[in-house]
């Protein structure tokens, strides 16, 4: 193959059509192979430039004058912004008052302006354009999210307004309760006073009926009580309680409710800044070296995260996660809240400690020796955790029948994003309950080494998918690719730990093998990061220590 052509870029003859070209006219604009040039230049025209192909399109063409039939332009009038011939600028047909330039040094400038234009339309405005359709795609991905957390809201005070009507309701209902027993006792206590006169007059008339019968003695001393019963005894009149329902005032009972701000949008200018390249380059280094050993006494080591510059947090299989300082001195032990050891551990940019309990499906943040959650599941159970550069959290998580796997980034307790299938609905990541370590990189992608998958599996922030990276072929390294912890570094080089084959590989920003970190004498690495200084730190999973190791310079 023509070593001036990749395999994505192969120029074919004009004429042929199936020889590979190596020349190019650069008159007539065709691709031409060797046996072919005799063949173009053949018809005599004195015109044809036959140049290597990946010189093409080199030579200037200049234009006819339009005045003088077989001139060529080669100058152009700065005033009138016209080519024009040599003829033209010695005779009268052109002001000779006018300044005049070589086209070959417009043709120059103006090629230098275009590549300049072209570097920076690719480096600097399309990127910025891309971050910008990046932001409108999390801020779009975020939308359920934040709407749902808006009828939440509503939906609380729904049930707090529900709430205080029963309660209003149920102490209306004690009330007639109260009213009706007091109802009850008026009227039995003039029934009863009722029934006593009545059995007064029962024995009255008993007596009455006895005297007609008796001597006239008792007759004539009968004295009448007619009169005294005929005073009828005064009516008990005890009005009704009764409901007034108020008539509800839509107004009135959307301003107890409370009050929906409308939707409110406005266009912001953006200024465009170009980016600075970055000017601090660490190469790789040939022989990376071992600066320190911590022995942390950890039983099956998995995480580490920095603190500091000088402090680094560490876990493994037991409830305590431990902070040394880089010279191996404890300074400090948290225990875990369920004493149950956590799936992973981070640090967020208020240098609180976050964990992920699997036993109760929450993330926990420490600071100051006080515990809260801020994020706990349902069906899903929280794996592993990054905090992004912008401060929020990004966790991998897996459901409860592993059946689904998906990363979620979160901006406090709220859920701005979630990543889980490709553009064609396929599953990013492996289904099983397995290590799924993530890191964000300096270009903004997500990277995840997925363990399950046998692959780091990175998107970019809007959770497209860019590449996935399932091991370097190697005669040394005879296990299976299983990534376990990943990390990223200044230059944006990807770091991932194969345990298996107790090395480290570093890839750079699109996915491309760089070199093992294999010759410190690692033992099953684990979880992996760096510090701002791009040391890296590796935990050795059987042995519970962190080796500290320099891989750039």
């Amino acid at each position: 193959m023509d070593p001036d052509y990749s395999a994505q870029d192969v120029a074919r003859c004009d004429l042929c059509k199936t020889a590979i070209a190596q020349s190019y006219c650069d008159f007539c604009h065709v691709n031409l192979c060797k046996p072919c040039i005799g063949d173009h230049i053949s018809d005599e025209y004195d015109k044809h430039k036959i140049v290597p192909i990946h010189q093409r399109k080199s030579t200037l063409i200049y234009p006819k004058c339009q005045t003088h039939k077989n001139e060529e332009c080669k100058y152009q009038c700065k005033e009138c912004n016209i080519s024009i011939c040599f003829d033209c600028l010695a005779s009268k047909h052109h002001n000779k008052e006018h300044e005049f330039v070589k086209l070959e040094e417009v043709y120059n400038t103006k090629k230098e302006q275009i590549q300049s234009d072209t570097e920076e339309l690719e480096n600097q405005i399309l990127p910025a354009y891309e971050e910008i359709a990046n932001e409108l795609e999390m801020q779009i991905a975020s939308l359920d999210g934040k709407y749902k957390k808006l009828t939440t809201e509503m939906s609380k005070q729904r049930e707090e307004i529900h709430r205080e009507v029963d309660n209003a309701m149920e102490q209306m209902e004690k009330e007639i309760d109260e009213m009706k027993v007091k109802h009850h006792i008026i009227l039995q206590r003039h029934l009863d006073y009722i029934k006593q006169l009545q059995s007064l007059m029962q024995q009255t008339l008993l007596a009455m009926i006895e005297i007609e019968e008796s001597k006239v003695s008792k007759t004539i001393h009968f004295s009448s009580k007619n009169e005294e019963f005929s005073k009828l005894p005064p009516k008990v009149i005890a009005s009704m309680p009764k409901f007034i329902p108020k008539q509800i005032q839509r107004e009135e009972l959307c301003s107890l409710i409370g009050k929906l701000t409308p939707l409110s949008t406005t266009l912001e200018e953006t200024d465009f800044s170009p980016k600075k390249p970055n000017t601090s380059v660490r190469e790789l280094l040939d022989q990376p070296e071992v600066l320190n050993t911590i022995k942390t006494g950890h039983g099956n080591l998995r995480s580490v995260t920095c603190l500091n510059e000088e402090q680094i947090w560490t876990s493994g299989e037991t409830a305590d996660i431990k902070c040394y300082n880089i010279q191996g001195v404890l300074q400090k032990t948290i225990r875990t809240k369920l004493w149950e050891y956590p799936d992973d551990i981070a640090v967020d940019r208020d240098g609180a400690l976050l964990y992920s309990d699997w036993e109760t499906r929450t993330v926990y943040r420490v600071k100051n020796d006080q515990t809260e959650e801020i994020i706990t599941l349902q069906g899903w159970t929280p794996l592993n955790l990054c905090v992004t550069s912008s401060g929020d959290l990004l966790v991998t998580m897996c459901n409860d029948d592993e059946t689904q796997s998906k990363v979620v980034r979160y901006s406090g307790s709220t859920v701005k994003l979630t990543i889980q299938f490709d553009d064609e609905g396929q599953p990013l990541y492996s289904f099983k309950y397995t290590i799924k370590y993530i890191s964000e990189n300096t270009n903004l992608d997500i990277c995840v080494a997925d363990n399950g998958a046998g692959a780091v599996v990175v998107v970019n922030q809007a959770g497209k998918l860019r590449f996935r990276y399932t091991g370097h072929p190697s005669p040394t390294k005879n296990k299976p690719f299983v990534p376990r912890g990943i990390t990223t570094d200044s230059q944006g080089r990807i770091l991932t730990a194969d345990r298996d084959n107790h090395c480290i590989h570093i890839l750079n920003t699109d996915g491309q093998f760089l070199r093992y970190i294999d010759n410190c004498g690692l033992k099953d690495p684990w979880g992996l990061c760096v510090d701002s200084n791009d040391s890296l730190f590796v935990c050795e999973y059987y042995k519970g220590n962190v080796q500290k190791i320099r891989y750039s310079k």
